[in-house]
C-alpha cells in the first residue's frame, strides 16, 4: 500500500515522500494518527497544495519540541513501586508511569512520546527516551526506587544490590561488635573470680 508521508517517520522516509508500508500499519498507526494519507492523484494535490503550510506547522512543532527536550534532556523521575528483596517488582513500569512522573513534576510529557521497548521489572536507574517531535528526542532517567530514601541513594549511583550488601555487611559488624561485648565481658567475670585465688596464693605463710 503507498501513502504520502505528512512528516517525518523514523525508518521510513521524510515528509512528503511516497512509500510503500504494510496495509495494517498504514491503517493502524499512519492514517489514525494523521501521519500520512493513502497516495491517491486527489491526495498528492493536496499536499503540493499544503505542503509549505505543513512545512512551516513542521518547523513551529519542531521548534517547541527542541524547546522542551533542552530542560527536559538528563532529568531524572522517582517512581515509587514494591519490589523483592532481590529488586524485582510487583508490576512494572509503563510509559503511562513515565509520563505521570515527568507531569507531576512540570513537563508536559504524553504517553505516546515513552519509546519503552519492553516495560520496566526492575528497581534501579533506566534510561528512556522521549519522541516528543519526529526529529526531536529526549533522554530521561527514571529512578525506580521502593521509598524516597531509596531513591534519593540509587541516584548517587548505587545499585539495589550494592545497598543489600551493604545494610548485609553493617548487620554482620553489629553482630560481631555485640559478641565482643559479650566475650571481653565474660573475660572481666573471670578476671574477678580468679581475684580471691590469686589473693590466697600471694598471702604470707605463718
Amino acid at each position: 500500500m503507498q501513502v504520502i508521508l505528512l512528516e517525518r517517520v523514523a525508518k521510513l522516509g521524510q515528509m512528503g515522500d511516497v512509500v510503500d508500508v504494510k496495509p495494517g500499519y498504514a491503517r493502524n498507526f499512519l492514517l489514525p494518527q494523521a501521519k500520512a494519507k493513502v497516495a491517491s492523484e486527489a491526495n498528492l494535490a493536496a499536499f503540493e497544495a499544503q505542503k509549505a503550510q505543513l512545512e512551516a506547522r513542521n518547523l513551529e512543532t519542531k521548534a517547541e519540541a527542541a524547546a522542551l527536550a533542552e530542560k527536559l534532556d538528563g532529568q531524572q523521575f522517582v517512581v515509587i513501586r514494591s519490589a523483592s528483596d532481590s529488586g524485582s517488582l510487583y508490576g512494572s513500569v509503563t510509559p503511562r508511569d513515565a509520563a505521570e512522573a515527568a507531569t507531576a513534576d512540570g513537563f508536559s510529557v504524553d504517553k505516546k512520546q515513552v519509546a519503552l521497548i519492553d516495560p520496566i521489572k526492575d528497581l534501579g536507574l533506566h534510561t528512556v527516551v522521549v519522541k516528543l517531535h519526529p526529529e526531536v528526542e529526549a533522554q530521561i532517567k527514571l529512578n525506580v526506587a521502593r521509598s524516597a530514601e531509596e531513591a534519593e541513594l540509587q541516584a548517587t549511583g548505587k545499585s539495589i544490590q550494592e545497598l543489600a550488601a551493604e545494610e548485609e555487611a553493617a548487620a554482620e559488624f553489629e553482630i560481631a561488635e555485640l559478641f565482643d561485648d559479650l566475650g571481653a565481658a565474660a573475660s572481666e567475670d573471670d578476671d574477678e573470680g580468679d581475684a580471691p585465688v590469686a589473693a590466697e596464693e600471694d598471702a604470707p605463710t605463718a
